[in-house]
């Protein structure tokens, strides 16, 4: 309960002293690109339910690849895009999803339909958790696309080999998850350091 009045507090007032920046990257992507400003879609969420997840849209709209993986430079990322992807600027709307319950400010990023059915027996408490706009798998991976663009086929090395070491991590932070844990990835989150 701690952890959920945490999220919903510190979320609407993220929004709040937000709002200029908000307005302005809406301003860039609408200028920048033809297309919605925002970008939804969904995801496996606690207990494996499906939610609409919101962010800021970062591509282009008719998008050629079916790929999940996306690595840095990637043609379907728009200039503005690269750019919010590179601060994480992109999840800021996802602050709604934390306010509506659906998310939490921290925990596993929530994976599109048909990651969630490969976890079996304890990885499954994974799904126990509301997903989070940061985490622990997400600190050691925040250079995720820089690597996926080293690799000659980033779809399957993000299945066999970053999907299952995100597991292990997730799976830590469920196991020793604490709301000062959190602070302490939040900050890592901002100051883009590790915790």
């Amino acid at each position: 309960m701690t952890k959920r009045l945490f999220d919903f507090f510190s979320s609407v007032i993220g929004l709040i002293v937000l709002t200029p920046v908000l307005i302005l990257i809406s301003i860039a992507i609408k200028i920048s690109s033809s297309g919605p400003v925002l970008f939804y879609q969904k995801r496996v969420g606690k207990d494996g339910k499906l939610f609409t997840l919101i962010k800021f849209r970062s591509m282009t709209v008719q998008q050629q690849s079916k790929s999940t993986a996306t690595a840095r430079g990637d043609v379907r990322i728009t200039k503005i895009g690269a750019f919010l992807r590179k601060y994480k600027l992109d999840e800021l709307p996802e602050l709604w999803n934390v306010i509506k319950g659906e998310m939490s400010l921290v925990g596993p990023r929530p994976d599109v339909p048909g990651y969630a059915d490969k976890l079996v027996g304890n990885d499954r408490n994974i799904l126990k958790l509301r997903p989070g706009i940061t985490g622990a798998a997400s600190l050691k991976y925040v250079n995720e696309e820089e690597i996926l663009a080293a690799q000659q086929n980033p779809q399957k090395y993000n299945d066999e080999v970053i999907f299952p070491d995100k597991v292990k991590v997730n799976l830590d932070y469920y196991e020793n998850q604490s709301l000062w844990l959190d602070i302490k990835i939040i900050f890592a989150t901002i100051f883009r350091s590790s915790y």
